[in-house]
């Protein structure tokens, strides 16, 4: 039985210690907060109940292993779980109104056939089978596996030229590439890029194996989790309990502890902790910062008065105004976006509101990392919003009963073949291992729960 500590008590780290104190060691969580769950928290108010990280669960699959392998029952019998149908409602400048069905190939085509005309199906359909091409080729190296020692090449299969075009040189192949490539004027474009956005990519500069990203929601499904993600968190920490890990809350780690090049514990204000192995989920301590802040999210939570009107999307996307001037502010100007791309999340679920004369929403919009806002410059841009999505059609406004606005600094992005890649979940230092969304498969709550998978195995039963 080998002593280890875990730094966070993030995603990543409860997934981990549960699935190491099931191979039978011994597992501390140091937690420098007062509560679990890291960026998927929650927020209460007045009978109102809001997820303030991720909404939806994509790729299942990861979080079904976790209970299978630390549980032996299926997730659902820890969580309620259901599809989300429709996908997602999408409203685009024009005026154009877009509803995408759930996991369902020849239902997307249907539907991009009848908002942008014949054959934008068929085209989307064959980018979508590009990027199952990448998802078949990265699926171990990116999501399974340790990160691989040579970064892997793009492997979307770029579609051949033709005309003059094919006598010029062939640089890197971008998302914004694919965009132009995939026609039907501003909106399916806009459609792909918003993938991209969401997870904390360029739209324009992206490689374009993110093309697996759309291939992964259209194929596996979007799903909700009952009472909102944060009843996913409590499940996995309550596993942690059952397992015998020890928690700490209140616990912030100062430095790793050494002996000589091994990492044998952790510096605390109460003194050092020593163990075989130290799983780190915390920039700073093992997980080398980023040199620039990776794009961040604002979240408006909004208290209404009046029911959930039937029919409403529990996901709509109001588009950009201009999707490229969005791409500039948020990557390349470092500036909050003007009219940019707003997710609105608004589930169906009595316990997320007082009562049945009342909704809960959240809005979303990816904005670059590192900012700083006071709460007027917030409460301003959160009326922005507001505005952007009225002029859109969907007004909120006059059933607002309160809001609360958010800001996230960090979001990042999943490792990508030809892009980013996150750092190795065994960085060098013997006893040292990394989770969480800076480590490999980078970020993204399924990625997460795949790094406490792949570092579990590296450490194996004890």
């Amino acid at each position: 039985m080998a002593r280890i500590i875990v730094v966070g008590a993030g995603m990543g780290g409860l997934a981990a210690a549960s699935r190491l104190a099931t191979l039978g060691h011994r597992v501390t969580v140091l937690e420098a907060t007062a509560t679990h769950g890291g960026q998927v928290g929650a927020y209460r108010r007045e009978g109102f109940g809001f997820d303030t990280g991720p909404g939806l669960l994509t790729l299942p699959a990861v979080y079904r292993d976790w209970a299978l392998k630390t549980g032996r029952e299926p997730l659902e019998q820890l969580v309620g779980l259901r599809p989300v149908d429709p996908e997602s409602r999408h409203l685009f400048p024009d005026g154009t109104e877009l509803l995408l069905p759930n996991a369902s190939r020849g239902g997307v085509g249907q539907a991009l056939d009848a908002a942008f005309g014949a054959g934008t199906g068929a085209r989307w359909g064959e980018l979508v089978n590009r990027g199952r091409t990448v998802w078949e080729a990265t699926r171990r190296p990116l999501l399974e596996e340790p990160r691989p020692a040579v970064d892997p090449a793009d492997p979307y299969p770029v579609p051949p030229r033709r005309g003059l075009s094919r006598l010029l040189p062939r640089g890197r192949h971008t998302l914004g590439d694919v965009a132009r490539e995939l026609g039907g004027g501003p909106g399916p474009a806009a459609l792909l890029g918003e993938y991209a956005l969401r997870h904390g990519l360029d739209p324009l500069a992206a490689p374009a194996s993110a093309t697996v990203l759309p291939y992964m929601e259209q194929s596996f499904g979007v799903w909700y989790v009952d009472g909102g993600l944060r009843a996913l968190a409590n499940a996995v920490f309550e596993r942690c309990g059952k397992r015998g890990v020890e928690f700490r809350f209140g616990t912030p780690v100062r430095a790793l502890e050494r002996d000589g090049e091994r990492v044998v514990g952790v510096r605390t204000d109460e003194g050092v902790l020593t163990a075989d192995a130290v799983l780190s989920a915390v920039p700073g301590l093992g997980v080398a910062a980023p040199a620039e802040p990776a794009p961040g999210r604002f979240t408006v939570l909004l208290a209404l008065d009046g029911a959930r009107p039937a029919g409403t999307a529990h996901r709509t996307v109001v588009h950009a105004a201009d999707g490229a001037a969005e791409a500039r502010a948020v990557f390349a100007q470092r500036t909050l976006p003007t009219r940019p791309t707003v997710q609105v999340l608004r589930p169906d679920d009595p316990a997320l509101v007082p009562g049945p004369d009342a909704e809960a929403a959240v809005l979303t919009v990816t904005v670059p990392g590192g900012l700083a806002l006071t709460d007027a410059e917030q409460e301003a841009y959160a009326e922005e919003l507001l505005t952007h999505l009225a002029a859109s059609g969907l007004d909120l406004r006059p059933r607002l009963r309160w809001r609360e606005t958010r800001l996230t600094a960090t979001l990042p992005p999943p490792s990508l073949a030809g892009g980013h890649l996150a750092q190795a979940n065994r960085p060098g230092p013997a006893g040292l291992y990394l989770i969480g969304a800076h480590a490999h498969p980078g970020g993204g709550l399924a990625r997460v729960g795949m790094s406490a998978s792949i570092t579990a195995g590296l450490l194996g039963p004890a």
